[in-house]
């Protein structure tokens, strides 16, 4: 049995999400050329609010707080990962998987055909990971304009484009 449980976002979380995101991206320090550049801006509560009202975000809790979390947006008939963080000291524990799988039956549910997001290809705790739970690269990014817009937004504010990928996971 596990000590964790997920729920729906709720307005009231928005506060406690930017300090998960920033503990949980102080591990990129430990990350060659990744030090300062990943994991140093998070999304300000307002923005999670803003998401959160969209219905799809995802909370993990342990002991009576908030201890992880999922992000995302709908895009027509995708449902796209913003921000994905557990707290370092809550890792480890499968609380990120559960987090991926629930909100991939929520996003089957409501009818979307896919989950989308952005991340680093060779970070093992990124790119290997959604791969392990079904995410495939994507190459083309012609073909997906919306992600590779997220990719150029994300090279201007400071993320090296060689390292930068886009993945989906279709659902069905």
């Amino acid at each position: 049995m596990s000590d964790f449980s997920i729920r729906l976002a709720r307005l009231a979380d928005a506060e406690a999400l930017p300090a998960i995101e920033r503990a949980a991206g102080e591990l990129f320090q430990t990350v060659e050329g990744l030090a300062g550049v990943a994991g140093m801006h998070t999304i300000p509560a307002e923005e999670q609010r803003r998401m959160i009202r969209k219905g799809h975000s995802l909370i993990a809790e342990s002991e009576g707080g908030i201890v992880g979390f999922l992000s995302t947006e709908p895009f027509d008939r995708e449902l796209h990962i913003r921000e994905f963080s557990v707290h370092p000291e809550h890792q480890g524990r499968g609380i990120g998987s559960v987090l991926l799988r629930a909100v991939a039956i929520d996003a089957h549910n409501s009818g979307f055909r896919a989950i989308t997001l952005t991340t680093f290809g060779d970070v093992p705790w990124n790119g290997p990971f959604y791969a392990r739970h079904g995410f495939e690269t994507i190459s083309d990014l012609d073909a997906h304009p919306r992600l590779a817009a997220d990719i150029e937004r994300e090279v201007e504010h400071g993320l090296p484009q060689d390292r930068r990928i886009a993945m989906i996971k279709f659902l069905g």
